[in-house]
């Protein structure tokens, strides 16, 4: 009888549902990326039953940043949070955060992140948010306007000078509207100091150590902002508000070109009625070649939970990174397939054959000359920051004078002195 009892409570014990390890994941991707977000979770949580993702939508970029901080400070933060590449200074400033590298097991291997994505979120060669949608900002253009304004559709500027005689053509032959829109115009900005080797602030972009003083009111920037007011002043330029609402005015033919990231490739692709070309972003003649450089956001892990969670964890950053999952993650949005398994694997499929556009952004990356001035920059309350440049390339777009260098460095002077007493403040607060 005793034998019986002992093989009945032994199936009862075996048939009782071990409780789950809950874990939650903030994050900020809505729309066409958001069912790509579900399906990693789904994924995951079908082939772990002992684990439960619960992805949330926390609002925007910025919102989520803000409201994982104060949750944080509040004793009720998630397990992992998506911050953009904005936000790196803030969370390793926090106090908030467990690097990843802390997390993980000696066998993983690191060396399989690509190259600028790794540099980007490590600190003394260890990295501390997991890669997830990385991107960087490359060139789309309407090739069916292209041939309509009488240019080859096959050879898109490469230059400045190029992109304002190509918008001018497009715009004087009544083929759009204007020439060009930019998604997250500030970040568009930062890029072209990275592409052209140029530091965007001091102590190497705050790399070296806190960053006091921002660059971009230097002869570099000033180039850049004059360039951009003579295209808004001839209609080449025409401004598509802060993030990506410049994808509607080229989807709509308004604009033949759109500078934004390759996040949207996927979205773009899908939506438009015209042929889609994308390059390499274009140059301003006469400066060094640096290299675009890395945007999109990591997975950063919060500190107050408990080990049998941060196991669980690891389990889920692991699964992220999987070749297979990163392979269709890439393909659902357009973001950098976050390692060099993921990138053979679709190379030797032929992915990039059929969807050359998918390509784009990440030859670009790995082309570009390697500096410190393009690994990256850490600014502290880099999100006020860039309201601060984005406020100023609005002021910048709306001046109708000739005069566009004395203006460009007066909105600039100005922005930079708003950025460097947001610098002076963080400093007083978290030291040097």
């Amino acid at each position: 009888m005793k034998k019986v009892l002992v093989f009945l409570f032994i199936v009862l014990l075996m048939t009782v549902a071990l409780p789950k390890v809950t874990i939650t994941l903030w994050h900020a991707m809505s729309g066409s990326r958001l069912p790509a977000v579900e399906a990693i979770v789904n994924g995951f949580n079908a082939t772990h039953p002992d684990i439960e993702v619960v992805a949330q939508f926390t609002g925007s970029y910025a919102e989520t940043l803000t409201k994982a901080i104060a949750a944080y400070r509040a004793n009720d933060q998630p397990h992992i949070v998506q911050v953009y590449e904005v936000g790196l200074q803030t969370m390793l400033d926090s106090g908030a955060i467990v690097p990843v590298y802390e997390l993980a097991g000696p066998d993983f291997d690191w060396g399989d992140v690509i190259g600028p994505i790794l540099e980007y979120y490590s600190v003394n060669g260890k990295l501390y948010s997991m890669p997830f949608n990385s991107s960087t900002a490359i060139l789309y253009y309407n090739k069916d306007i292209f041939k309509a304004a009488g240019l080859d559709p096959n050879k898109p500027p490469t230059t400045f000078s190029e992109l304002y005689e190509y918008g001018r053509k497009i715009v004087e032959s009544g083929a759009a509207p204007g020439g060009i829109s930019f998604g997250w115009p500030a970040w568009v900005f930062e890029q072209m100091h990275a592409y052209h080797a140029q530091f965007y602030a001091n102590n190497e972009n705050g790399r070296k150590a806190k960053a006091t003083e921002v660059y971009f009111n230097k002869d570099f920037g000033i180039d850049v902002m004059a360039e951009w007011m003579k295209w808004a002043q001839d209609k080449v330029l025409v401004y598509g508000g802060r993030e990506y609402s410049a994808n509607q005015a080229f989807l709509s033919s308004q604009v033949a070109m759109l500078i934004q990231s390759t996040s949207s490739v996927g979205s773009i692709e899908s939506k438009a009625n015209f042929n889609v070309g994308t390059t390499f972003l274009p140059r301003i003649e006469g400066y060094p070649r640096g290299n675009s450089v890395i945007g999109g956001a990591t997975l950063w892990v919060m500190k107050g939970h408990t080990q049998k969670e941060y196991e669980a964890i690891w389990e889920f950053l692991q699964y992220v990174m999987k070749t297979e999952v990163t392979m269709q993650w890439h393909k659902s949005t357009g973001y950098f397939p976050a390692t060099n398994s993921a990138v053979k694997a679709l190379l030797d499929e032929g992915w990039f054959v059929e969807h050359p556009n998918h390509l784009t952004a990440f030859l670009q990356i790995l082309s570009g000359t390697r500096v410190p001035e393009a690994q990256g920059v850490r600014l502290g309350n880099f999100v006020a920051i860039r309201d601060v440049v984005d406020s100023a390339i609005e002021e910048a777009l709306q001046y109708t004078g000739t005069n566009y260098k004395k203006e460009a460095k007066r909105i600039l002077d100005n922005a930079a002195k708003k950025a460097n007493t947001i610098l002076e403040e963080y400093t007083m607060i978290y030291g040097k």
